[in-house]
């Protein structure tokens, strides 16, 4: 299939609302959670396309954990439906559940037995499968040469790679994870990143929940932003972080009359000051980049204007994420 042709494809499956599709690893409709009076969830419409990482995004108290507890059959909803893998969650939990793995916050194990002790015990409540799975889950970690050490010598990022290992036992199809990167270092956050990307490489779908917004552009091929319970924006990476405001920054001499001469200019949307730098923001259907820089230079040059540096801002999805949500002293 044409790249045009997967487009036009994905889209239909993400605007699609009105069934329910197999081609999802997770399908929520109108899913809602009150705790008395305090809404925690409302109205969360979310689509995770199956062999895919996914980002459940927001900051602290915005409802992730309490979406995943939802997911898992741990807390029942208000309001709302739950599909997992194609089933329904609250009508067939155990069927929907049967090929999920999860982490939810830090793994927890028995410290006092090695690595490989603990994939044991978790096995021997599972099926008879479980068990041969456990030198290839280490494997597939890379835990093997630390495997029959003790968890307590564990690093937090070991322990984070053992808990993938345990969820492997299983032979997942989807896994959720409950803010894996958290405390990690810098060497613990690469790993996991490989680690997961390796295995949506293999056909597993992700869904993590973080509010470490760099990993997960870095990590993720889809997300969604969530504030205060409501998603505010889902979809393909790219889309979200390319769906903003185009600024391009500019160093010249005079930037009062600067500013004065660009507004005048169709696609300019406004012009101010950045911190000693004239920041000039396009209109939603301003000419490409190139053409626009062009026409600011022309104009600026033709009034004398000195020009030192013209560049073109790039946006993260932190900025798009700071942009759509109100919990701008949560930043982290």
């Amino acid at each position: 299939m044409c790249a045009a042709g997967m487009a036009s494809t994905m889209l239909a499956m993400l605007t699609n609302t009105n069934t329910h599709t197999d081609a999802f690893a997770v399908e929520t409709r109108g899913l809602g959670k009150r705790f008395g009076g305090r809404v925690a969830l409302e109205s969360v419409d979310l689509e995770v396309p199956r062999g895919s990482a996914f980002g459940f995004l927001g900051a602290n108290g915005a409802g992730k954990t309490t979406l995943i507890r939802l997911l898992l059959g741990l807390a029942e909803p208000t309001a709302g439906q739950m599909r997992v893998l194609g089933r329904d969650v609250r009508g067939d939990r155990a069927a929907a559940l049967a090929r999920v793995g999860a982490i939810i916050e830090e793994p927890r194990f028995h410290s006092h037995l090695s690595g490989r002790e603990n994939l044991q015990v978790h096995a021997a409540a599972r099926d008879r499968s479980a068990r041969g799975r456990i030198d290839s889950s280490l494997e597939r970690v890379e835990l093997t040469a630390r495997a029959d050490d003790k968890v307590k010598t564990y690093s937090l990022g070991m322990r984070q790679r053992l808990g993938v290992a345990r969820c492997l036992l299983s032979d997942p199809e989807l896994l959720i994870l409950d803010e894996p990167l958290n405390g990690l270092d810098p060497a613990g956050i690469l790993e996991m990143r490989g680690l997961i990307r390796d295995l949506v490489a293999e056909g597993c779908s992700v869904l993590l929940s973080s509010h470490l917004l760099d990993e997960v552009e870095k990590t993720c091929d889809y997300a969604a932003i969530v504030d205060t319970g409501r998603v505010v924006a889902q979809g393909a990476i790219g889309e979200l972080v390319n769906g903003g405001p185009r600024t391009i920054d500019i160093v010249c001499h005079n930037p009062i009359e600067a500013a004065t001469l660009l507004a005048a200019i169709p696609g300019v949307g406004r012009a101010t000051d950045h911190d000693g730098t004239l920041r000039v923001t396009l209109a939603p259907k301003a000419p490409a980049n190139r053409e626009i820089v062009t026409a600011m230079l022309r104009r600026l040059l033709d009034h004398d204007i000195a020009v030192e540096r013209v560049a073109p801002q790039v946006v993260s999805l932190e900025d798009r994420f700071l942009t759509m949500t109100t919990r701008l002293g949560d930043r982290l």
